[in-house]
């Protein structure tokens, strides 16, 4: 469903192509409307939202100046983007400070950890459901309340090869034909800052598809989206839903369940910048040379 010229016209078709949907499998978009709702915290540090998704957990905070945000006994390897150039972080682990500049991607160690923003800005932290802390303060928390049976349990990938460490990645990749957006890949979360739109979308080059057992979370952090959304049918009548085309500003997270047809159209005249978020990584980018730009540092599972 991919354009000829989009570089995941490329991915492996599935094997089930052309079968029926199974039954059973109806969710809802969740929608995270952090430029409306109030945030779950409101303190010295700044403002942050907590959204939530089958396996993970994104906060978004807008830091005050000098805001601080720890984890103590943090239970695995999280995420932290930094969209902004301009506001910087500094990142202790293991009694080592980092400082991560703004407009990167950095993954940080299990256990004790604080992030410190000396400026302020925007940062997002991404975690996997097993920060149960964090799960708790989701606002949309009841939406997994009876689980997803159809998309497997979350389960790390190896650990990096040369052992735990802060690491930290520039956005600023210049783009590459053939390879598809700015990928980054942990033990627990891949990141693809997506190119970004200058003005709207071409509505003649969009891509629809499908993922059959993830979910997408789509980060608007700069311009606006439509998101489109299409249920297949099955041979269940309860499952049929009707389309939804839901405009989103930024910032805000929207969570695409599976087996659901999907594509994001850019609206503004100005920059509209998406950041497609997966947790576990995917194994199908993964495999496509080039893409996973920090691959040499995060090895793929044995059995891939």
């Amino acid at each position: 469903m991919y354009d000829k010229n989009d570089p995941r016209a490329s991915l492996a078709s599935a094997a089930t192509a052309g079968a029926p949907p199974q039954t059973g499998l109806i969710a809802e978009p969740q929608l995270g409307l952090f430029y409306e709702e109030p945030p779950a915290l409101d303190d010295d540090s700044g403002r942050t939202w907590f959204h939530r998704g089958c396996n993970f957990v994104t906060a978004w905070s807008e830091a005050a100046p000098r805001g601080s945000f720890a984890r103590t006994g943090q239970i695995d390897e999280y995420a932290v983007l930094l969209p902004e150039r301009g506001h910087s972080a500094r990142i202790t682990w293991n009694g080592a400070a980092v400082d991560v500049p703004g407009y990167s991607v950095a993954f940080v160690p299990p256990g004790d950890s604080r992030i410190e923003m000396p400026d302020g800005g925007p940062l997002t932290r991404l975690v996997t459901v097993r920060s149960a802390d964090l799960a708790a303060r989701a606002s949309n928390g009841d939406a997994y309340a009876a689980g997803r049976a159809h998309i497997p349990p979350f389960t790390p990938w190896p650990e990096p090869s040369a052992g735990w460490n802060v690491r930290h990645y520039s956005l600023d990749v210049a783009k590459k034909p053939g390879r598809f957006g700015r990928i980054f890949r942990c033990t627990t979360f891949m990141v693809n800052f997506l190119d970004a739109n200058e003005g709207p979308r071409d509505t003649t080059r969009l891509s629809p598809h499908h993922h059959d057992d993830f979910e997408q979370l789509s980060l608007a952090v700069a311009g606006s989206f439509t998101h489109h959304l299409r249920w297949p049918w099955t041979i269940d009548m309860a499952d049929w839903r009707d389309d939804r085309h839901d405009h989103v500003r930024s910032p805000s997270a929207y969570v695409i369940p599976p087996p659901v047809i999907h594509t994001t159209r850019a609206m503004d005249a100005g920059t509209n910048q998406l950041v497609d978020i997966f947790c576990p990584p995917r194994l199908d980018f993964s495999m496509k040379p080039g893409w996973v730009l920090n691959a040499d540092d995060y090895p793929m599972p044995t059995d891939a």
